[in-house]
C-alpha cells in the first residue's frame, strides 16, 4: 500500500512539475482569435459615473497593455439600459472622454442599444442625443449574446 501511494505521490508531483511550466508558458502566447486579435467586449448597464470611468480606464489599460507585447486587441463598449447614460451626449458625466476615444483609440467601438434607445425615447417623447462616435445595435444584451457565441471575452466591471 505505501508504494502504491509513494508512486502516485510521485506521478502527482512529475505532472505538476510538467504541466505548470507549460500552462505559464501558454498564457504569454495565447491570442483568442485565429486572426492573432484578441477580442473584448466590455457592458455597461448602470448610470454610475464610478463604473462609466472604469470601463474607459480598463479599455484604456488592457489596450496600452497589448499594444507593448506587440499585441492588437478589439474592444467593443456596450451600453444598454441606464448604461445608455455614458453615450448620450446631453447626461453622459465622462462626455469628454467619449469624444477622446472616438479619436485616439480607433480599437475600441461604443456601441447603443436599440432597444434602450426606444425605451427613452417613449419616456422622454423625443430620440436621446446619442454620440457621433457610436453605432445603434438592435439590442444590447443580444449583442453580448452574439460576441460571446463568437468567442470574445464579456467583462462588466
Amino acid at each position: 500500500m505505501k508504494s502504491i501511494i509513494k508512486f502516485g505521490a510521485a506521478m502527482l508531483a512529475m505532472m505538476l512539475l510538467t504541466v505548470a511550466p507549460a500552462n505559464a508558458d501558454h498564457r504569454e502566447h495565447v491570442v483568442s482569435g485565429a486572426d492573432g486579435i484578441h477580442y473584448l467586449a466590455l457592458q455597461v448597464s448602470d448610470n454610475n459615473p464610478g463604473t462609466m470611468n472604469k470601463v474607459l480606464n480598463n479599455a484604456l489599460n488592457i489596450t496600452k497593455n497589448y499594444q507593448a507585447a506587440g499585441h492588437e486587441i478589439e474592444i467593443r463598449i456596450i451600453a444598454y439600459n441606464a448604461g445608455l447614460h455614458l453615450l448620450r451626449e446631453d447626461t453622459s458625466p465622462v462626455i469628454d472622454r467619449i469624444h477622446s476615444f472616438g479619436e485616439s483609440m480607433p480599437n475600441v467601438t461604443f456601441l447603443a442599444c436599440g432597444n434602450t434607445i426606444k425605451g427613452m425615447t417613449k419616456n422622454e417623447g423625443t430620440p436621446p442625443p446619442i454620440v457621433e462616435n457610436a453605432e445603434v445595435v438592435p439590442g444590447g444584451i443580444r449583442e453580448l449574446i452574439d460576441l460571446a457565441e463568437a468567442g470574445w471575452v464579456i467583462i462588466r466591471p
